[in-house]
């Protein structure tokens, strides 16, 4: 079904209340449809309060009311995950992740409706150690973390339903930046914040590592798209441009005017501080900002390509220089 289309629907969002999903319900109400959001922390609504956004008390590891929320709506975008920096408990990522991947889904098909889109990660693919990241690509190493594991896994269930007449679809972000929620999963427009305020002096490994990053309102755009267009049971990338960390804090310096001191920090010496965090947890309770498997993910690099989502999807990006100046424009 066509979001644009002249016929207002109920939609279901889960995730409503974090840096894509309440974009995404934004967009969707701005264009007429009704959406049915569940939240946990009432507080969390108050920064999206709008006319066609309905508000449900739910879980998605509370099948009842996602049953509740659900009713009468067409459409399921699944945002909703646990993608926490620390977690002592790391049964928590499957949890949630997996378990709650299966409760909207099996929920949906419950209630009716045919037209999901589940949101993964790009991190599934692993690094571009041998090759430019696609949709084909096998990580040739472990996943660093319990939350690239843990989407890996909820990938897999998703294929069983799809193969049995459910339109399911799977969208991959990169590191998707902009303005909005300066949450985990913001983190890159929280380093970008930092830098520009002088706080941030870090230059991972010698600056050469290269990331894929992606601007929130290209990724939502490619939400709809996979709604609208994505064939069930394919993956589809939501990136942008591929961007070293030189080139991406040479840019801010070049939109700004100015320039910040960064040290270049070997790949030994970030690990070494991010295994003192971990004790620095264990004998006060400091939550680590950064842990030793953040610290290996982000010394590799993920250079990704985007061509399936641009041919199938009809999936357009902002430039990163132009995608930059929006998100600086506003944190500044």
């Amino acid at each position: 079904m066509d979001s644009k289309s002249n016929t207002i629907m109920n939609i279901f969002i889960t995730g409503a209340t974090g840096f894509i999903g309440q974009h995404l319900a934004k967009r969707l109400a701005d264009e007429g449809h009704i959406i049915h959001a569940i939240y946990r922390s009432f507080e969390k609504t108050k920064s999206l309060i709008h006319g066609n956004v309905r508000w449900f008390k739910g879980d998605i590891m509370d099948v009842e009311s996602l049953e509740i929320a659900m009713k009468g709506c067409v459409q399921v975008y699944h945002l909703a995950a646990y993608a926490v920096v620390w977690e002592k408990n790391p049964d928590d990522f499957e949890k949630y992740n997996v378990q709650g991947t299966i409760n909207v889904i099996e929920t949906a098909v419950k209630s009716g409706i045919n037209d999901i889109v589940v949101t993964s990660t790009a991190g599934v693919f692993g690094p571009s150690i041998k090759s430019v990241i696609d949709e084909n690509s096998i990580s040739s190493v472990l996943y660093f973390t319990g939350y690239e594991k843990s989407k890996a896994e909820s990938e897999k269930i998703i294929g069983p339903y799809s193969k049995n007449g459910l339109r399911i679809i799977i969208v991959n972000p990169t590191r998707v930046y902009g303005p909005g929620i300066l949450n985990e999963s913001n983190s890159v427009t929280k380093m970008i914040k930092k830098y520009i305020k002088g706080k941030w002096h870090i230059l991972p490994g010698n600056g050469k590592s290269i990331g894929n990053y992606a601007f929130i309102d290209d990724v939502v755009n490619g939400h709809i798209l996979a709604m609208q267009k994505g064939r069930t049971g394919e993956r589809y990338i939501l990136g942008g441009e591929n961007v070293s960390y030189k080139e991406f804090f040479n840019n801010i310096n070049k939109i700004t005017g100015k320039k910040h001191f960064l040290l270049k920090t070997p790949l030994i010496l970030m690990l070494g501080f991010a295994k003192l965090l971990i004790l620095f947890n264990r004998l006060f309770g400091i939550r680590p900002l950064i842990t030793p498997a953040h610290v290996r993910k982000f010394n590799c690099n993920w250079e990704t390509n985007i061509f399936k989502s641009k041919k199938e999807l009809g999936y357009l990006i902002t430039s990163f220089n132009e995608g930059l100046k929006k998100t600086i424009y506003w944190v500044d």
